[in-house]
């Protein structure tokens, strides 16, 4: 009886979902992809899945034969099996109910409805090669503005939802300026974008941000995460390491506009191209920036098996969005990934030389971490090339100018830094370790091979190389370019668009989202690869929509129907990154230096952070010079003692790939904004350039700060919260002038005015209120 009444209330609660009032959800035949794997691989593969060795009962579901051999009977649901136990009373309950999963009553409908529509199984979305897909008809034909509204409308229109008007100019140029650039727009572009009515005003804004230095920076920003970056070794005693130039090569990359299959060959084997460059040596330091030690008494073999794994975990996540690295134990328990395919994938790494550190390596700052070579930047270089051909044609006789000529060509090559790179030797041998343990020697021997579901790798040597497996991540037709593609256009999605056309970015495997518009997906990834993996033509075309210019503004009916905007009916307002907050106080101040590229810098940080650190004990000295206020993709990244101001804003330690920053709002981040010292020389350096501006009076003056720090005007109650701040503060300050001199942190003159010093103190206060505006912080 027990058995009956359960099995009716769940069979009711799955029929009640496909009635009357859910009927148009019911015409549309299900999606394998969309609407079932995620019910199917959340609940059920982790025991009947890819992994033979935890494998219950010897079933699968990932599977179609072997499901329908044994458990599935398509159109018969009351023969089914796999259907009878999901709505079984608890003691033969699938999921058990002791497994921590449980399937909705929504999830059991739709199970149901699979079955009944012929349980049919489609390959996983993200191992199908990208399809062309025909420009959906949309009702709304003034609104889109480029193909992907196109794609974005018919989505919105199929929800019976609307898109979002079309944000003002000022709040769009600031939009774009700060995911283009990561900084501000000026006073004098915003009048210029205001005042500009030419159709064209708009796309010429972008063309203009996607020339400027300052998009290398702002994109490297995102890559440095995805590859680690960092400047010290991370384990053990995390000392420093060479390895700034590798972060100028990718600048140059992403303002050369280097298409993105190169980008990948450099990186991956920029050591085994045919004559290889001075830069191509240099990208090939992507193969040396995991965390690395020198420990005493470490086991070698230990840590080269920990090295190939890091390597098996990265490549994996930065250009196939795929989980490999849960297969270094085990067979993967939700995708297609065996452990022997894990090691196989580390094979390709096999030949770096690596191993010389071991014994090398010193706790000197920095440490030695051979191979390494002495280089110039690419701008360098070309700086010095123009020196020797003016010094080629000064004549004999003007010695003072060959001097001062020699001296500029001595000082650049002397500015040289150290750098890790890729050397190739013989490969070491590669096993499977059962277990990840890198103590057992029972597993088998491989070679270099890509997943063997994804096919199999072309190459011209013995043995598949790096270089082979580059050509294959970005090789559409015979290779997973597809794949890398949807990847990486996923990601730029996001950063233009607040959330991916799949939310996880990381992961296209079984655990992850499948994309909300597949279509558009596809549409973006062969797009991108047909048209020369070009990235600045990527990201002008995602920004020339006019579902980019949207308002951020969503009605609370938007909030309750799409809270999390998947169906991009509005744009997605989000804190800056770390980085830009930092880029956008000092600009605002005036304090931003925009020298390109160089050794990392340190700006201020609190004393006895580094206490710990130790092998060597160190430190923190900060720059003394201009060096200090240099943008954040600089600031020096210490893994284990990341600067805390960065910290409080959600940067990662980068001792793994980061697909995603997480965005937290805690009183921290309030904190660093007030009080950290960069802050607070911002807002001194900000109230002094209100006060040397032509406005002569209070109203004026906060006019002027709100149009530098907002580009706009404050209404009326921030004017008189702001005037009444800066009247207490003036009385504050001029009965204390050793607290005002305290907090402006300068030496006084004895001409100095007491008056004029507590007015610079007080609009300071004003100033660091203005930084700890949310609109300060956020881009809209």
């Amino acid at each position: 009886m027990k058995l009956i009444l359960y099995r009716t209330f769940a069979f009711l609660s799955a029929l009640f979902l496909v009635m009357p009032g859910h009927v148009a959800k019911a015409e549309k035949p299900l999606d394998y992809n969309r609407d079932v794997r995620p019910i199917l691989s959340e609940n059920c593969f982790y025991c009947h899945g890819p992994d033979p060795e935890h494998r219950k009962a010897d079933l699968r579901f990932d599977e179609e034969v072997a499901a329908k051999d044994y458990a599935i009977v398509p159109g018969d649901v009351e023969s089914s099996e796999f259907f009878q136990r999901i709505i079984a009373e608890p003691d033969s309950l699938m999921p058990p109910v002791d497994s921590g999963k449980k399937l909705s009553p929504q999830d059991v409908a739709t199970l149901k409805r699979w079955i009944e529509e012929g349980a049919r199984y489609e390959k996983h979305w993200a191992y199908v090669p990208p399809q062309s897909h025909p420009l959906p008809e949309v009702q709304a034909k003034d609104w889109p503005e480029s193909k992907i509204d196109h794609f974005l409308l018919a989505k919105l229109e199929a929800e019976g939802l609307k898109p979002s008007p079309e944000a003002d100019n000022v709040t769009l140029l600031r939009r774009l300026t700060f995911d283009l650039t990561g900084l501000p727009p000026t006073t004098a572009e915003v009048n210029a974008f205001r005042d500009d009515p030419s159709p064209d005003a708009y796309e010429k804004v972008v063309d203009r941000l996607l020339s400027s230095d300052r998009y290398g920076e702002r994109m490297a920003v995102y890559w440095l995460d995805l590859v680690r970056f960092a400047d010290t070794v991370g384990y053990h005693g995390d000392q420093d390491h060479n390895i700034s130039p590798y972060r100028d090569y990718v600048l140059d990359a992403f303002n050369d506009n280097v298409p993105f299959d190169q980008f990948t060959r450099e990186q991956l084997a920029g050591d085994l191209l045919p004559g290889s460059t001075i830069d191509q040596k240099i990208a090939s330091g992507y193969n040396r920036l995991l965390q690395t030690t020198h420990e005493g008494g470490l086991q070698e073999q230990e840590y080269l098996a920990i090295y190939a794994a890091d390597r098996v975990r990265n490549v994996s996540q930065v250009w196939m969005g795929a989980t490999v690295g849960c297969a270094q134990c085990h067979t993967h328990k939700y995708d297609p990934y065996t452990i022997t395919d894990f090691y196989s994938l580390a094979a390709f790494f096999a030949d770096v030389n690596e191993a010389q550190h071991f014994k090398k390596g010193t706790n000197s700052l920095p440490t030695k971490r051979p191979p390494e070579i002495k280089v110039l930047t690419q701008r360098e270089r070309a700086q010095v090339a123009k020196l020797q051909a003016q010094l080629a044609e000064v004549p004999s006789d003007d010695q003072t100018q060959s001097e001062r000529l020699l001296k500029q060509i001595d000082k650049l090559n002397k500015s040289a830094r150290l750098t890790m790179v890729t050397e190739a030797i013989e490969p070491r041998p590669m096993r499977v370790l059962p277990r990840g343990n890198w103590l057992d020697d029972s597993g088998e021997m491989v070679t270099s091979a890509i997943p063997t579901f994804m096919g199999n790798i072309e190459t011209e040597q013995d043995r598949a190389n790096r270089l082979d497996l580059a050509n294959w991540l970005t090789d559409p037709k015979e290779g997973s370019g597809g794949l890398t593609a949807r990847v990486f256009v996923n990601r730029i999605w996001y950063l233009l668009y607040g959330v991916g056309l799949s939310a996880s970015l990381g992961d296209f495997g079984g655990q992850g989202e499948p994309p909300v518009h597949p279509e558009l997906l596809d549409h973006l990834a062969i797009d991108f690869y047909q048209n020369g993996w070009d990235i600045k033509r990527l990201v002008k075309k995602m920004v020339m929509t006019a579902a980019y210019k949207q308002s951020s503004f969503a009605s609370a009916e938007i909030r309750e129907r799409d809270p999390y905007n998947r169906f991009y009916s509005h744009q997605t307002r989000q804190r800056l990154p770390a980085e830009m907050v930092r880029d956008n106080a000092l600009a605002v101040s005036g304090l931003l230096n925009l020298e390109y590229g160089g050794p990392s810098v340190k700006p201020y940080q609190p004393d006895g952070y580094y206490r710990h650190l130790n092998f060597p004990q160190r430190k923190y000295q900060e720059d003394k010079n201009q060096q200090q206020w240099r943008r954040g993709v600089y600031v020096h990244w210490q893994r284990q003692f990341l600067h805390p101001s960065l910290k409080a804003f959600d940067a990662p330690s980068r001792e793994e790939c980061t697909v995603e920053r997480p965005r937290s709002n805690t009183p921290l981040a309030a904190l660093a904004l007030l009080n950290d010292p960069t802050y607070i020389e911002a807002a001194r350096e900000f109230a002094t350039r209100i006060l040397s501006s032509e406005a002569d009076d209070d109203e004026a003056r906060l006019n002027r700060a709100y149009m530098l720090a907002l580009s706009r005007t404050p209404d009326s109650d921030e004017k008189q919260v702001l005037s009444q701040i800066l009247k207490e503060n003036r009385e504050i300050y001029r009965l204390d002038t050793d607290a005002a001199a305290k907090l402006l942190e300068v030496g006084l003159k004895p001409s100095d005015d007491a008056i004029e010093v507590a007015e610079l103190a007080a609009w300071t206060q004003v100033a660091r209120v203005i930084f700890n505006l949310d609109e300060f912080i956020t881009r809209n």
